[in-house]
């Protein structure tokens, strides 16, 4: 607290010592209390810690990265029809089921797709229709051709996480985090350090001819 100048300019002794006071007498945070906020705080923290660590190493490897984006539907802007495109957030490394961006953001996998510009073709599939609208939207946005660009991904939210014990593939178990490598199987769960780690290895130093 700031006590108010006194009358002359300066400070008030006696206000500046009921300021003090005031500061003196409000309570600490209780530890227990953030304990039970979010419980999985550890579990959390070690997250923290290896994706910051899995993103220096692959950013000195100089590991092969994708495009993260965000997918903005066909809409009219002053009563001017603009095209659906991809708007580009940030640029990710692909390990397995999860995506590190490059500003150390932790995602779950979603859709993805290659950049191509829209040529006219009979179509008769909605489906390869649709994927080929996507693959427009990528150019449209700005995206090289044969580019890869991820989008509709999980955010993993390390909050969410140490409060719950779950975020997006990501959840903790008897106190350890584990990744859900199969969103059909409950239980296909491997440890979240031994899978990062493979992972981030085989991006940084992959096989000749990978």
């Amino acid at each position: 607290m700031t006590p108010n100048p006194g009358p002359d300019g300066g400070v008030d002794p006696s206000r500046a010592d009921a300021a003090g006071a005031a500061d003196a007498a409000a309570p600490a945070p209780d530890p227990s209390e953030t304990a039970a906020e979010a419980p999985y705080e550890p579990a959390a923290a070690v997250v923290r810690h290896l994706v910051a660590a899995a993103a220096a190493e692959l950013a000195a490897a100089g590991a092969r990265q994708e495009a993260l984006a965000e997918y903005v539907a066909e809409r009219r802007v002053l009563g001017i029809p603009r095209a659906a495109r991809m708007t580009p957030v940030a640029s990710v490394w692909r390990l397995g089921v999860l995506l590190i961006d490059d500003g150390g953001g932790l995602h779950g996998t979603g859709r993805v797709v290659r950049a191509e510009r829209a040529a006219r073709r009979s179509i008769t599939a909605e489906a390869v229709a649709e994927q080929r609208a996507l693959r427009a939207a990528a150019v449209k946005g700005g995206f090289a051709e044969g580019e890869t660009v991820n989008f509709d991904t999980q955010p993993v939210d390390l909050g969410e996480l140490a409060r719950d014990a779950a975020s997006g593939p990501l959840v903790v178990r008897d106190g350890e985090v584990h990744v859900r490598w199969s969103p059909t199987q409950p239980d296909a769960l491997a440890p979240f350090e031994r899978y990062l780690a493979e992972r981030v290895d085989l991006l940084a130093h992959p096989p000749e001819r990978a």
